[in-house]
């Protein structure tokens, strides 16, 4: 049996959204920058997508630009808002994705910002009354906090965190990546500067995300070139990618509320069936349903000499998982982010995470062959 549970490092592609690429590729093949007829259709099509995602999320199609990813998107927010708005200051979390937490540290170490890190809990909670006192004591602020942690699952209240920078006068950017098209997003009732979407979490193609720009805020491309999204990024549009984006955030609006009850149900049926056949099983994070991400569960497990290689012995059954997140797997060190919430190293800790189309069955399949790992 093969079994895909390692969702939050990427999903397959809907094939609603493989029919919309593949129409555009085999019959839309002009430069989105280029005067003539072809090229004009190719852009249509390019601002129609920009179009339906704003429109998802309350924003001004001005407001949405493409780029090749989560990590572009927040580079482009963090490197050009410190040097744009003159920012002396920026704070961020000791557990975030290192998009944004290797982005600042550089930041730092070319004397740009001084970076402060906010306390978390050993649960990964983040002490937004920390965030609070350094706001005050420092003007001119960047602030990039996550909004839901991509190993752990936590989620943070970027609504109250908001309302702390608009209080403060300081620039806001959230991470949005592993929430993006699991829940909504309304950023018109949001205040906020910058957040970013990848296609490939929510059943849309790899290599494609965008970036979302208050209207109020101006900044430099990141990517020098032509004109392309407005003068805001250089290259040719992935215009296949855009397509495939625009509509897998769609259909994951239009199916959201029946997803999520269908992936949430999984969740909390594994983590009950772990708890009963697993002794000594514990849970990474906050699993209470309204502070964590439905699809991630990460756990726990008890040291044996098989688990010493838990995701190979896994990996052997046809289960994928992962040991945190998927940019960091293979290195050395580990987690970051277990480690800054202080798990025991000599227990393996698995990150399970889910999609619309995973089954009972499936879940039934990996509490077996955990079972039979540590039975022997």
């Amino acid at each position: 049996m093969q079994v895909y549970l390692d969702n939050a490092a990427t999903t397959s592609i809907d094939p609603q959204v493989i029919d919309v690429m593949v129409e555009a590729m085999t019959n839309n093949y002009g430069n989105p920058s280029s005067i003539h007829g072809h090229g004009r259709e190719v852009k249509t099509m390019v601002e129609r997508a920009r179009k339906t995602v704003a429109n998802l999320l309350n924003a001004s199609p001005s407001e949405i630009f493409f780029t090749s990813g989560g990590t572009e998107a927040d580079n482009m927010a963090i490197v050009r808002s410190i040097e744009g708005f003159g920012i002396t200051h920026a704070i961020t979390s000791p557990l975030e994705h290192h998009a944004v937490l290797h982005t600042l540290e550089e930041m730092e170490k070319e004397g740009k910002v001084k970076l402060d890190l906010l306390r978390v809990n050993e649960k990964g909670v983040i002490d937004l009354d920390h965030l609070e006192e350094l706001l005050a004591n420092n003007p001119k602020t960047l602030v990039s906090i996550m909004h839901a942690n991509n190993e752990l699952g936590n989620l943070t209240d970027i609504a109250r965190v908001s309302a702390l920078c608009e209080q403060y006068g300081a620039i806001f950017h959230s991470d949005t990546v592993q929430t993006m098209g699991h829940y909504k997003h309304d950023l018109k009732e949001l205040h906020i500067d910058f957040i970013t979407g990848a296609a490939h979490k929510f059943h849309g193609p790899k290599g494609v995300g965008f970036l979302y720009i208050n209207g109020k805020n101006k900044i430099k491309p990141l990517l020098f070139g032509g004109a392309q999204e407005r003068n805001m990024r250089g290259g040719t549009e992935n215009v296949y990618g855009i397509m495939g984006l625009a509509k897998a955030l769609e259909l994951a609006y239009e199916h959201m509320e029946e997803h999520r009850l269908h992936i949430q149900s999984l969740k909390d049926y594994m983590k009950e069936q772990l708890t009963q056949k697993i002794a000594g099983v514990s849970f990474n994070g906050v699993t209470e349903e309204k502070d964590s991400l439905y699809t991630v569960l990460n756990v726990s497990l008890p040291p044996s000499d098989m688990a010493d290689m838990m995701l190979f012995n896994l990996d052997i059954k046809g289960i994928s998982a992962s040991g945190g997140s998927a940019c960091s797997s293979g290195s050395d060190i580990g987690s970051h982010v277990l480690r800054g919430i202080g798990v025991d190293p000599s227990r393996p800790s698995v990150r399970f995470s889910f999609c619309k189309h995973n089954t009972r069955a499936e879940i039934d399949y990996v509490i077996s062959e955990l079972e039979k790992i540590y039975a022997k």
